[in-house]
């Protein structure tokens, strides 16, 4: 007995043509339905980001000659777009987001930044002698290297509802809420979860 051939949706709709049209058809409709799920999963799922600046070194590398940068290519992270929709973002939290506008005018730039999340929103921060104090408590901060804090001191800021208070990790080099204020939760657009660019840096997070 003759088994029946299976036909899927893109066959049937390139039965009635002829070769090569077909092939050429099947390949085309194949091609657009990658790049569509492509533009969808850096639209909504993961999207990928270039480090621009030395704010975060040595956490994330920039390339030199850039003021600051430590590496010959600047890595390329890879952010969560999601997350944020299921869960709080935290302290400690490493963050790609959308900057105020105010940035713009404060740093020179604007656009997309890379930060750590510090404050959290209700709470008040300050910086005295380099170390940031969250309602009067000193923060510990285990992943800044002691050499790298400091930077403009400031005087108690509280953060409002919904907001939060972003810092590089390179305190010294980083254009950052210290300079610009605080961050809508809206502006968030995820955490970075991984470099995956150069290949020697490659790192989950």
């Amino acid at each position: 007995m003759r088994r029946r051939r299976f036909r899927g949706p893109i066959d049937r709709l390139t039965s009635g043509l002829p070769q090569p049209w077909r092939t050429l058809v099947d390949w085309g409709l194949t091609i657009g339905i990658a790049v569509a799920v492509v533009f969808l999963l850096k639209a909504y799922v993961v999207n990928p980001y270039r480090i621009p600046s030395s704010s975060m070194e040595p956490t994330f590398h920039c390339a030199v000659p850039g003021v600051g940068c430590e590496a010959s290519r600047s890595d390329r992270v890879i952010a969560n777009r999601f997350i944020y929709h299921f869960e709080e973002p935290e302290r400690g939290d490493i963050v790609v987001f959308d900057t105020p506008s105010r940035a713009e005018s404060a740093c020179g730039i604007g656009g997309v930044f890379v930060k750590r999340i510090v404050g959290l929103p209700d709470e008040e921060i300050a910086q005295a002698g380099g170390v940031v104090y969250i309602d009067g408590r000193p923060l510990k901060e285990l992943y800044l290297q002691p050499e790298r804090a400091g930077g403009r001191d400031f005087a108690g800021v509280a953060i409002p509802d919904d907001q939060y208070f972003m810092m590089g990790d390179n305190r010294r080099q980083s254009c950052d809420s210290r300079n610009w204020g605080t961050v809508p939760r809206e502006n968030l657009i995820g955490p970075v979860f991984l470099i995956y660019w150069p290949v020697d840096r490659l790192d989950f997070r």
